[in-house]
């Protein structure tokens, strides 16, 4: 069998072209741009180029960009007090802080003062809480990015049997929130479960979200599956660098139905939903109609 491969980066460039086109029509009818704020402290490199695409995606949708770049060794308190001004600066409709924080710095307090309303990464305690009972939140981007992709290739997912490998705040938990809310029955795995490729073989949507690369081989997935590889792995193969996922993609794509390809797959729609979110954070702040991404809780 060879799996359709799920085009994320053609997919994600949709979703921009209807934020871009969202956001004229907001300053067309209301003079309003959407403001999208990204905190970095330190100097990871990662972070340092996903902050930069950031920024030029932003200003390419035609939101406003504001970027805050704080040496390593930033007071907790001088931080808190960035996010307090974000808070109330009616040009910010998002508010995003880089992960992760130095070691001196507690990331959920940090990540809990940010404005719920202006939460786009959806990590708010708040927001997990309302996601979690079924309600309207900010949903994280990278599971969102997730089950677009899915009712994209599947359409209804309903009854459909799902496996998350991973438990993460980020990927792993809100994935199983947004696949129960879509009436898949969902089983959330981890290091420590029995079985782990036995139980991968029941999924008809698999989503790996483990950090270890090339972790699941194709003998684990039931064939016909919708396999969503949401790792990004650094590997040095053949004297060169190059990113890989958390699925063993070769092996993989010859049973499954489809599946994401790493790069290309799921990374393209982080930022898309990045960008969605906050043009939602904007609609929401002014009373006025959102636009329908499709996604699940918000």
């Amino acid at each position: 069998m060879n799996a359709q491969i799920i085009d994320g980066k053609a997919f994600a460039s949709g979703v921009r072209s209807r934020v871009a086109e969202a956001v004229a029509g907001l300053k067309a009818a209301h003079g309003v741009v959407p403001g999208l704020a990204v905190v970095l402290v330190g100097e990871d490199p990662a972070s340092q180029v996903y902050v930069r695409n950031k920024g030029i995606q932003t200003r390419e949708a035609g939101m406003a960009s504001f970027e805050h770049k704080l040496p390593a060794g930033t007071a907790q308190a001088e931080l808190l007090a960035l996010i307090a001004r974000l808070n109330a600066d009616p040009a910010v409709h998002g508010i995003l802080v880089q992960l992760p924080l130095p070691g001196h710095m507690d990331a959920e307090a940090v990540i809990n003062a940010i404005d719920p309303a202006k939460d786009v990464d959806g990590f708010h305690i708040l927001n997990v809480g309302l996601l979690g009972t079924g309600q309207k939140a900010m949903v994280p981007c990278t599971p969102l990015g997730c089950l677009m992709l899915l009712r994209d290739t599947l359409g209804d997912l309903s009854g459909l049997n799902a496996v998350v490998v991973g438990r993460s705040n980020i990927v792993g938990k809100p994935m199983a929130q947004l696949l129960l809310g879509d009436s898949c029955t969902v089983t959330i795995a981890h290091s420590r479960t029995k079985d782990l490729a036995g139980l991968c073989r029941t999924a008809d949507i698999l989503v790996a979200a483990v950090g270890r690369p090339r972790m699941i081989q194709g003998d684990w997935i039931k064939p016909g599956a919708t396999v969503i590889d949401v790792g990004i792995n650094r590997i040095e193969e053949d004297g060169r660098s190059r990113l890989v996922g958390d699925v063993d993609f070769d092996s993989a794509a010859a049973v499954a139905g489809a599946i994401t390809p790493v790069p290309g797959g799921v990374g393209p729609m982080t930022i898309a939903c990045l960008l969605a979110n906050t043009l939602i954070a904007c609609c929401r702040a002014n009373g006025w109609p959102e636009p329908d991404f499709g996604e699940a809780g918000g």
